[in-house]
């Protein structure tokens, strides 16, 4: 029994919880294990969606398994005979009903309660899980959605605290319950009264899908890495049927009178193509029907989609600023995306590559900057702000990380072609030919890419040439420093500051500003934080 305990909260008219079951007729009500003190099952139509997924995995994992055990013989002979097949679909109708089973006793088992106070989740056969979160500590509710869910009208409501993204003690996930039953937990869960304050204006809708964003999905680093997948994937499949020497062998006689390098060459452009493909699929799959706003009350919500359907929202008080992140593909060509710095998110606890901060996909700078002002409710977006440049010493350390990093291999591929034969050294000639360059100028764009300042009620740092980042963080969540000083730092007169705070990634910095400048900018940020740490200068 795990229970987060937490101050109570005097439940509004909308966050009641229904003492009996006429709450509303229709598909929409939902079976309750006992209308007399609020508790309610989940949907039983968890028993279809297990049927499906266990009918697919047995169909998906079984036969190809069989196939590459066999090397195809197998379903030759089982074809002939017929009868063969038959325990293999005794065998995925024995998976699929103890599947069933298992989801049938979990379901009669569990049961929620939404309270006054406090969201209530209980769970298990042997092993009982009583779990509670106060509700004034819920700070996330998240609404996810696969084909087999949306065809059913089903969704996955995961409530946490915001503390720990991830953790299942700061987590209650009910899956599934019907889509209006989701709305319903979202709206009251997340009720909340607007922040007090000046601020300027920027209600409902944020931003909407432009389809012309696409044309960035090919600019990221995934585009190569699906190519590589989709050329991986291929083999493996052959290989399950036993013709992987035949897809090799009919490459081969395509490119017969051909060259090594242009088979090569025709290859990785082959492979290209595949990513392209593949990331702007996997664009659309994510990306389709996005959609940002602000709700009554201040909780920013994303909806994207197109297969599986998300809905992402995050509490406005818990927001400590925005990140710009701008890959370099997608920078040089003047596009960029907008994460939200905020407590208790991250990424997705059963999809890890799904980031859920994410606001704004990759869309053109002005716009991403117009968005990210709105989602502050400020008139002009701080990571725009004129950034302090950093003395020449950091771009020497840039330059000489760069062609260290470059140098130290083809000194070893020369000393090898020395020892064994000439050909690695035309080749180690080749390599530095366009690696130096390609080093020195991306030395020099990450020193450019250097800055600070103090915008309003903001910090503003910027850094990163693969992944250049300006953060704008609010100052009041700046939680302490931590600055350091490497030898080789103290020699050039630069030292880095880091800001920390209980948002985002946990830690910003300033790489390699002049050591003064740096020292004034981190206690100007949040005075009096790292006043007790400074030595007082010396009496003249």
């Amino acid at each position: 029994m795990s229970a987060e305990p937490g101050p109570a909260r005097v439940a509004g008219p909308a966050a009641a919880e229904p003492t009996a079951p006429a709450a509303a007729p229709g598909p929409a009500a939902l079976p309750s294990a006992d209308p007399a003190d609020g508790w309610r099952r989940i949907d039983p139509k968890a028993l279809l969606v297990t049927a499906a997924v266990w009918g697919s995995v047995a169909a998906g994992v079984c036969l190809p398994v069989l196939l590459g055990l066999s090397g195809g013989a197998w379903f030759a002979h089982a074809s002939r005979r017929g009868a063969g097949l038959l325990p293999l679909f005794g065998a995925a109708a024995l998976v699929v009903l103890a599947a069933v089973g298992a989801e049938y006793v979990k379901w009669r088992k569990t049961r929620y309660r939404v309270g006054p106070e406090r969201v209530e989740l209980h769970t298990g056969l042997v092993l009982v899980k009583r779990r509670s979160l106060a509700r004034e500590r819920i700070r996330t509710v998240d609404l996810t959605a696969h084909p087999l869910l949306r065809v059913l009208g089903l969704v996955t409501v995961r409530i946490g605290t915001g503390e720990q993204a991830g953790s299942g003690e700061s987590t209650l996930e009910l899956n599934p319950v019907s889509r209006a039953e989701g709305e319903r937990l979202r709206r009251d869960l997340l009720d909340r009264p607007p922040a007090a304050g000046p601020r300027v204006d920027h209600d409902g809708n944020l931003a909407g899908l432009d389809p012309r964003w696409m044309r960035y999905a090919p600019l990221s680093f995934v585009a190569p890495l699906l190519g590589g997948a989709a050329a991986g994937a291929v083999m493996q499949v052959s290989d399950w049927f036993g013709a992987q020497g035949t897809v090799i062998d009919w490459v081969g006689d395509r490119f017969r009178d051909t060259s090594v390098a242009v088979l090569v060459l025709t290859l990785v452009l082959a492979a290209l193509v595949a990513g392209v493909v593949g990331a702007l699929g996997l664009w659309v799959e994510m990306w389709w029907n996005y959609r940002l706003e602000r709700e009554p009350g201040g909780t920013l919500r994303v909806r994207r989609g197109l297969l599986t359907v998300r809905s992402i929202s995050v509490e406005e008080r818990r927001l400590r600023g925005v990140e710009l992140v701008e890959p370099l593909g997608v920078r040089l060509a003047g596009a960029a995306r907008v994460d939200a710095v905020a407590t208790g998110i991250g990424q997705d606890d059963e999809d890890k590559h799904v980031d859920l901060q994410v606001l704004l996909p990759p869309a053109p700078r002005a716009l991403a900057g117009e968005v990210a002002a709105r989602v502050l409710r400020e008139s002009v977006t701080p990571t725009d702000a004129p950034l302090t440049r950093h003395p020449g010493a950091a771009r020497t350390r840039r330059l000489r990380w760069a062609l260290a990093a470059v140098l130290g291999p083809l000194a070893v591929l020369t000393l090898l072609g020395l020892r064994l034969t000439p050909v690695l050294l035309y080749i180690a000639a080749a390599a530095a030919s366009v690696a130096v360059p390609a080093a020195v100028l991306l030395a020099l764009d990450a020193y450019r890419s250097l800055g600070h300042t103090l915008s309003g009620d903001y910090l503003v740092a910027r850094s990163g040439t693969a992944r250049r980042s300006t953060v704008a963080l609010r100052r009041s969540g700046v939680i302490g420093w931590v600055v350091r000083q490497s030898f080789f730092q103290r020699r050039a007169g630069v030292l880095t500051v880091t800001a920390t705070t209980a948002a985002g990634s946990g830690a910003y910095s300033v790489y390699d500003a002049e050591a003064a400048e740096g020292i004034a900018f981190a206690a100007a940020a949040v005075p009096g934080l790292l006043t007790p740490f400074l030595e007082p200068p010396p009496e003249r």
